[in-house]
């Protein structure tokens, strides 16, 4: 049954790649405080918008005493200037069907079926761009377990991981290095594409606007 749903997800998630402009004039930059990543080469960049963002965290939070996830799908592009990767994270699966713990989570066979179904069925135009989880009072990585989940269901470079501690309200998106590796400690912010300029729904207290952190490193007179 493995075998069968993992051939049947790399169809689904091998569609063609998309040429299109990022969304950079609707979005916002946030970035990890306090994490410089040195060295570290993300293989693209991730855009979330506001609804996807939102129904994440609410369901973070319906369960705080076993971790829960789902799937998370949109698009995948090359940027038609730059060339560079990105993917836009709009739609979120939850998984309904799992077996949970307060330290693991484990996607059955009838949750993915009914996953592949809904998205053939009701997105047939979107991809599946990685997968979300909890770590409640654990904090924000991946262990050997998600990290052998990902490789092994989540193959493609473009695919991510992200995770969310409901307790802290903090959480971040584990990218795929250029040369294919994945650090589990190293995670990254996101653009969030505001339907509002005005308005931001992020709330994560591990991440900062881009702006600010750039005033916080201007020399002071």
């Amino acid at each position: 049954m493995k075998n069968a749903l993992r051939v049947h997800m790399s169809a689904i998630e091998t569609m063609g790649i998309k040429s299109s402009r990022m969304p950079l004039s609707q979005s916002q930059l946030w970035i990890v405080r306090g994490m410089e990543n040195k060295g570290a080469k993300p293989a693209l960049n991730v855009f979330i918008t506001q609804n996807a963002y939102v129904r994440m965290c609410a369901h973070a939070g319906s369960e705080l005493d076993n971790e829960v996830g789902g799937w998370m799908a949109g698009k995948h592009c090359q940027d038609s200037i730059s060339g560079e990767s990105f993917i836009v994270i709009d739609t979120i699966l939850s998984a309904q069907y799992t077996s949970q713990g307060p330290a693991h989570l484990t996607f059955t066979g009838d949750s993915q079926v009914e996953m592949l179904n809904t998205l053939e069925t009701s997105y047939p135009n979107k991809v599946l761009v990685g997968w979300y989880h909890t770590h409640p009072r654990m904090g924000v990585f991946l262990s050997q377990w998600d990290i052998w989940l990902h490789q092994n269901f989540f193959p493609e470079p473009w695919q991510v991981a992200l995770v969310i501690e409901p307790f802290s309200s903090i959480g971040g998106v584990f990218i795929r290095q250029e040369d294919g590796s994945l650090e589990p400690q190293c995670y990254y912010g996101f653009y969030e594409i505001q339907s509002n300029p005005d308005r931001s729904v992020v709330f994560w207290q591990n991440l900062q606007k881009y702006e600010e952190q750039k005033k916080e490193k201007e020399p002071h007179e």
